[in-house]
């Protein structure tokens, strides 16, 4: 149970696995309001650095779970490093289905709602963990303008348009589900570019490394392609934020 290689190695330098910077990262635990002794559950956690540098800042605990050995163990690292390691635990686990054992004040999925088919599915899995009057973290792409053909769709790491939405059709798509979106941090451009060129680097440091490892040739298409395909398509027509819901 562990995520592919090559998304370890592509984001192998990365704190933060979405187009998220650290400011906006702490500009919306900001916007939370975070009250110390706040419990949280963060599923797909990756290395850790909401729940992290949040129990550091804001005083919150919590736990996070996620499939990758890597991920986790840096998450482990982070919380070290910051001293926060009495406050947050990482645990490698499947997220999908995972449920807390108590109600917590918030819980998340920040970009990982694969892990229960969809948001709907997510925001209910994410629902069974959270006490009444709780936050709900969802991080999730969105269409910033339609795509004009399925090139642009599967540039843009889709099989379908239908698999993403336009932002307010995606808010709306909250509301059907009965919650109210409360506050919101939308990636920006300079936020896509530093995520995805940093994968770059660390796809082109791999394979210096390890050109005969059998990974190779992915890794060398990848670079190969994906900086023009993502200039091109990626930048322009796709979306990515976070956003907080409550229960209506």
């Amino acid at each position: 149970m562990d995520l592919p290689r090559i998304f370890t190695i592509r984001e192998s330098s990365h704190r933060i696995h979405n187009p998220l910077t650290p400011a906006k990262l702490a500009a919306l635990g900001q916007a939370l309001h975070l009250a110390p002794g706040t419990r949280a559950l963060d599923l797909a956690s990756g290395s850790g650095e909401m729940l992290c540098t949040w129990a550091r800042d804001h005083g919150i605990s919590g736990t996070g779970v996620d499939v990758s050995t890597v991920f986790t163990s840096q998450a482990r690292a982070r919380a070290t490093e910051l001293g926060v390691d009495g406050q947050v635990d990482f645990i490698h686990a499947d997220a999908s289905g995972y449920v807390a054992d108590d109600p917590v004040d918030l819980v998340a999925c920040v970009g990982a709602t694969w892990i229960a088919d969809g948001v709907a599915g997510t925001a209910e899995l994410l629902r069974r963990s959270l006490r009444p009057g709780g936050l709900i973290l969802i991080g999730e792409p969105y269409w910033r303008r339609t795509p004009p053909d399925q090139e642009a769709v599967e540039a843009c790491h889709a099989a379908s348009e239908t698999d993403f939405k336009l932002l307010p059709e995606l808010i709306e798509q909250f509301g059907d589900l009965g919650y109210d979106v409360v506050e919101m941090m939308l990636a920006d451009q300079d936020s896509w570019d530093r995520y995805r060129a940093a994968q770059w680097l660390n796809l082109r440091r791999w394979l210096d490394r390890n050109p005969d490892d059998e990974l190779a040739a992915e890794v060398r298409a990848e670079l190969t392609t994906e900086p023009a395909r993502y200039a091109r398509y990626g930048r322009e027509y796709l979306g990515w934020g976070v956003f907080a819901l409550m229960s209506r």
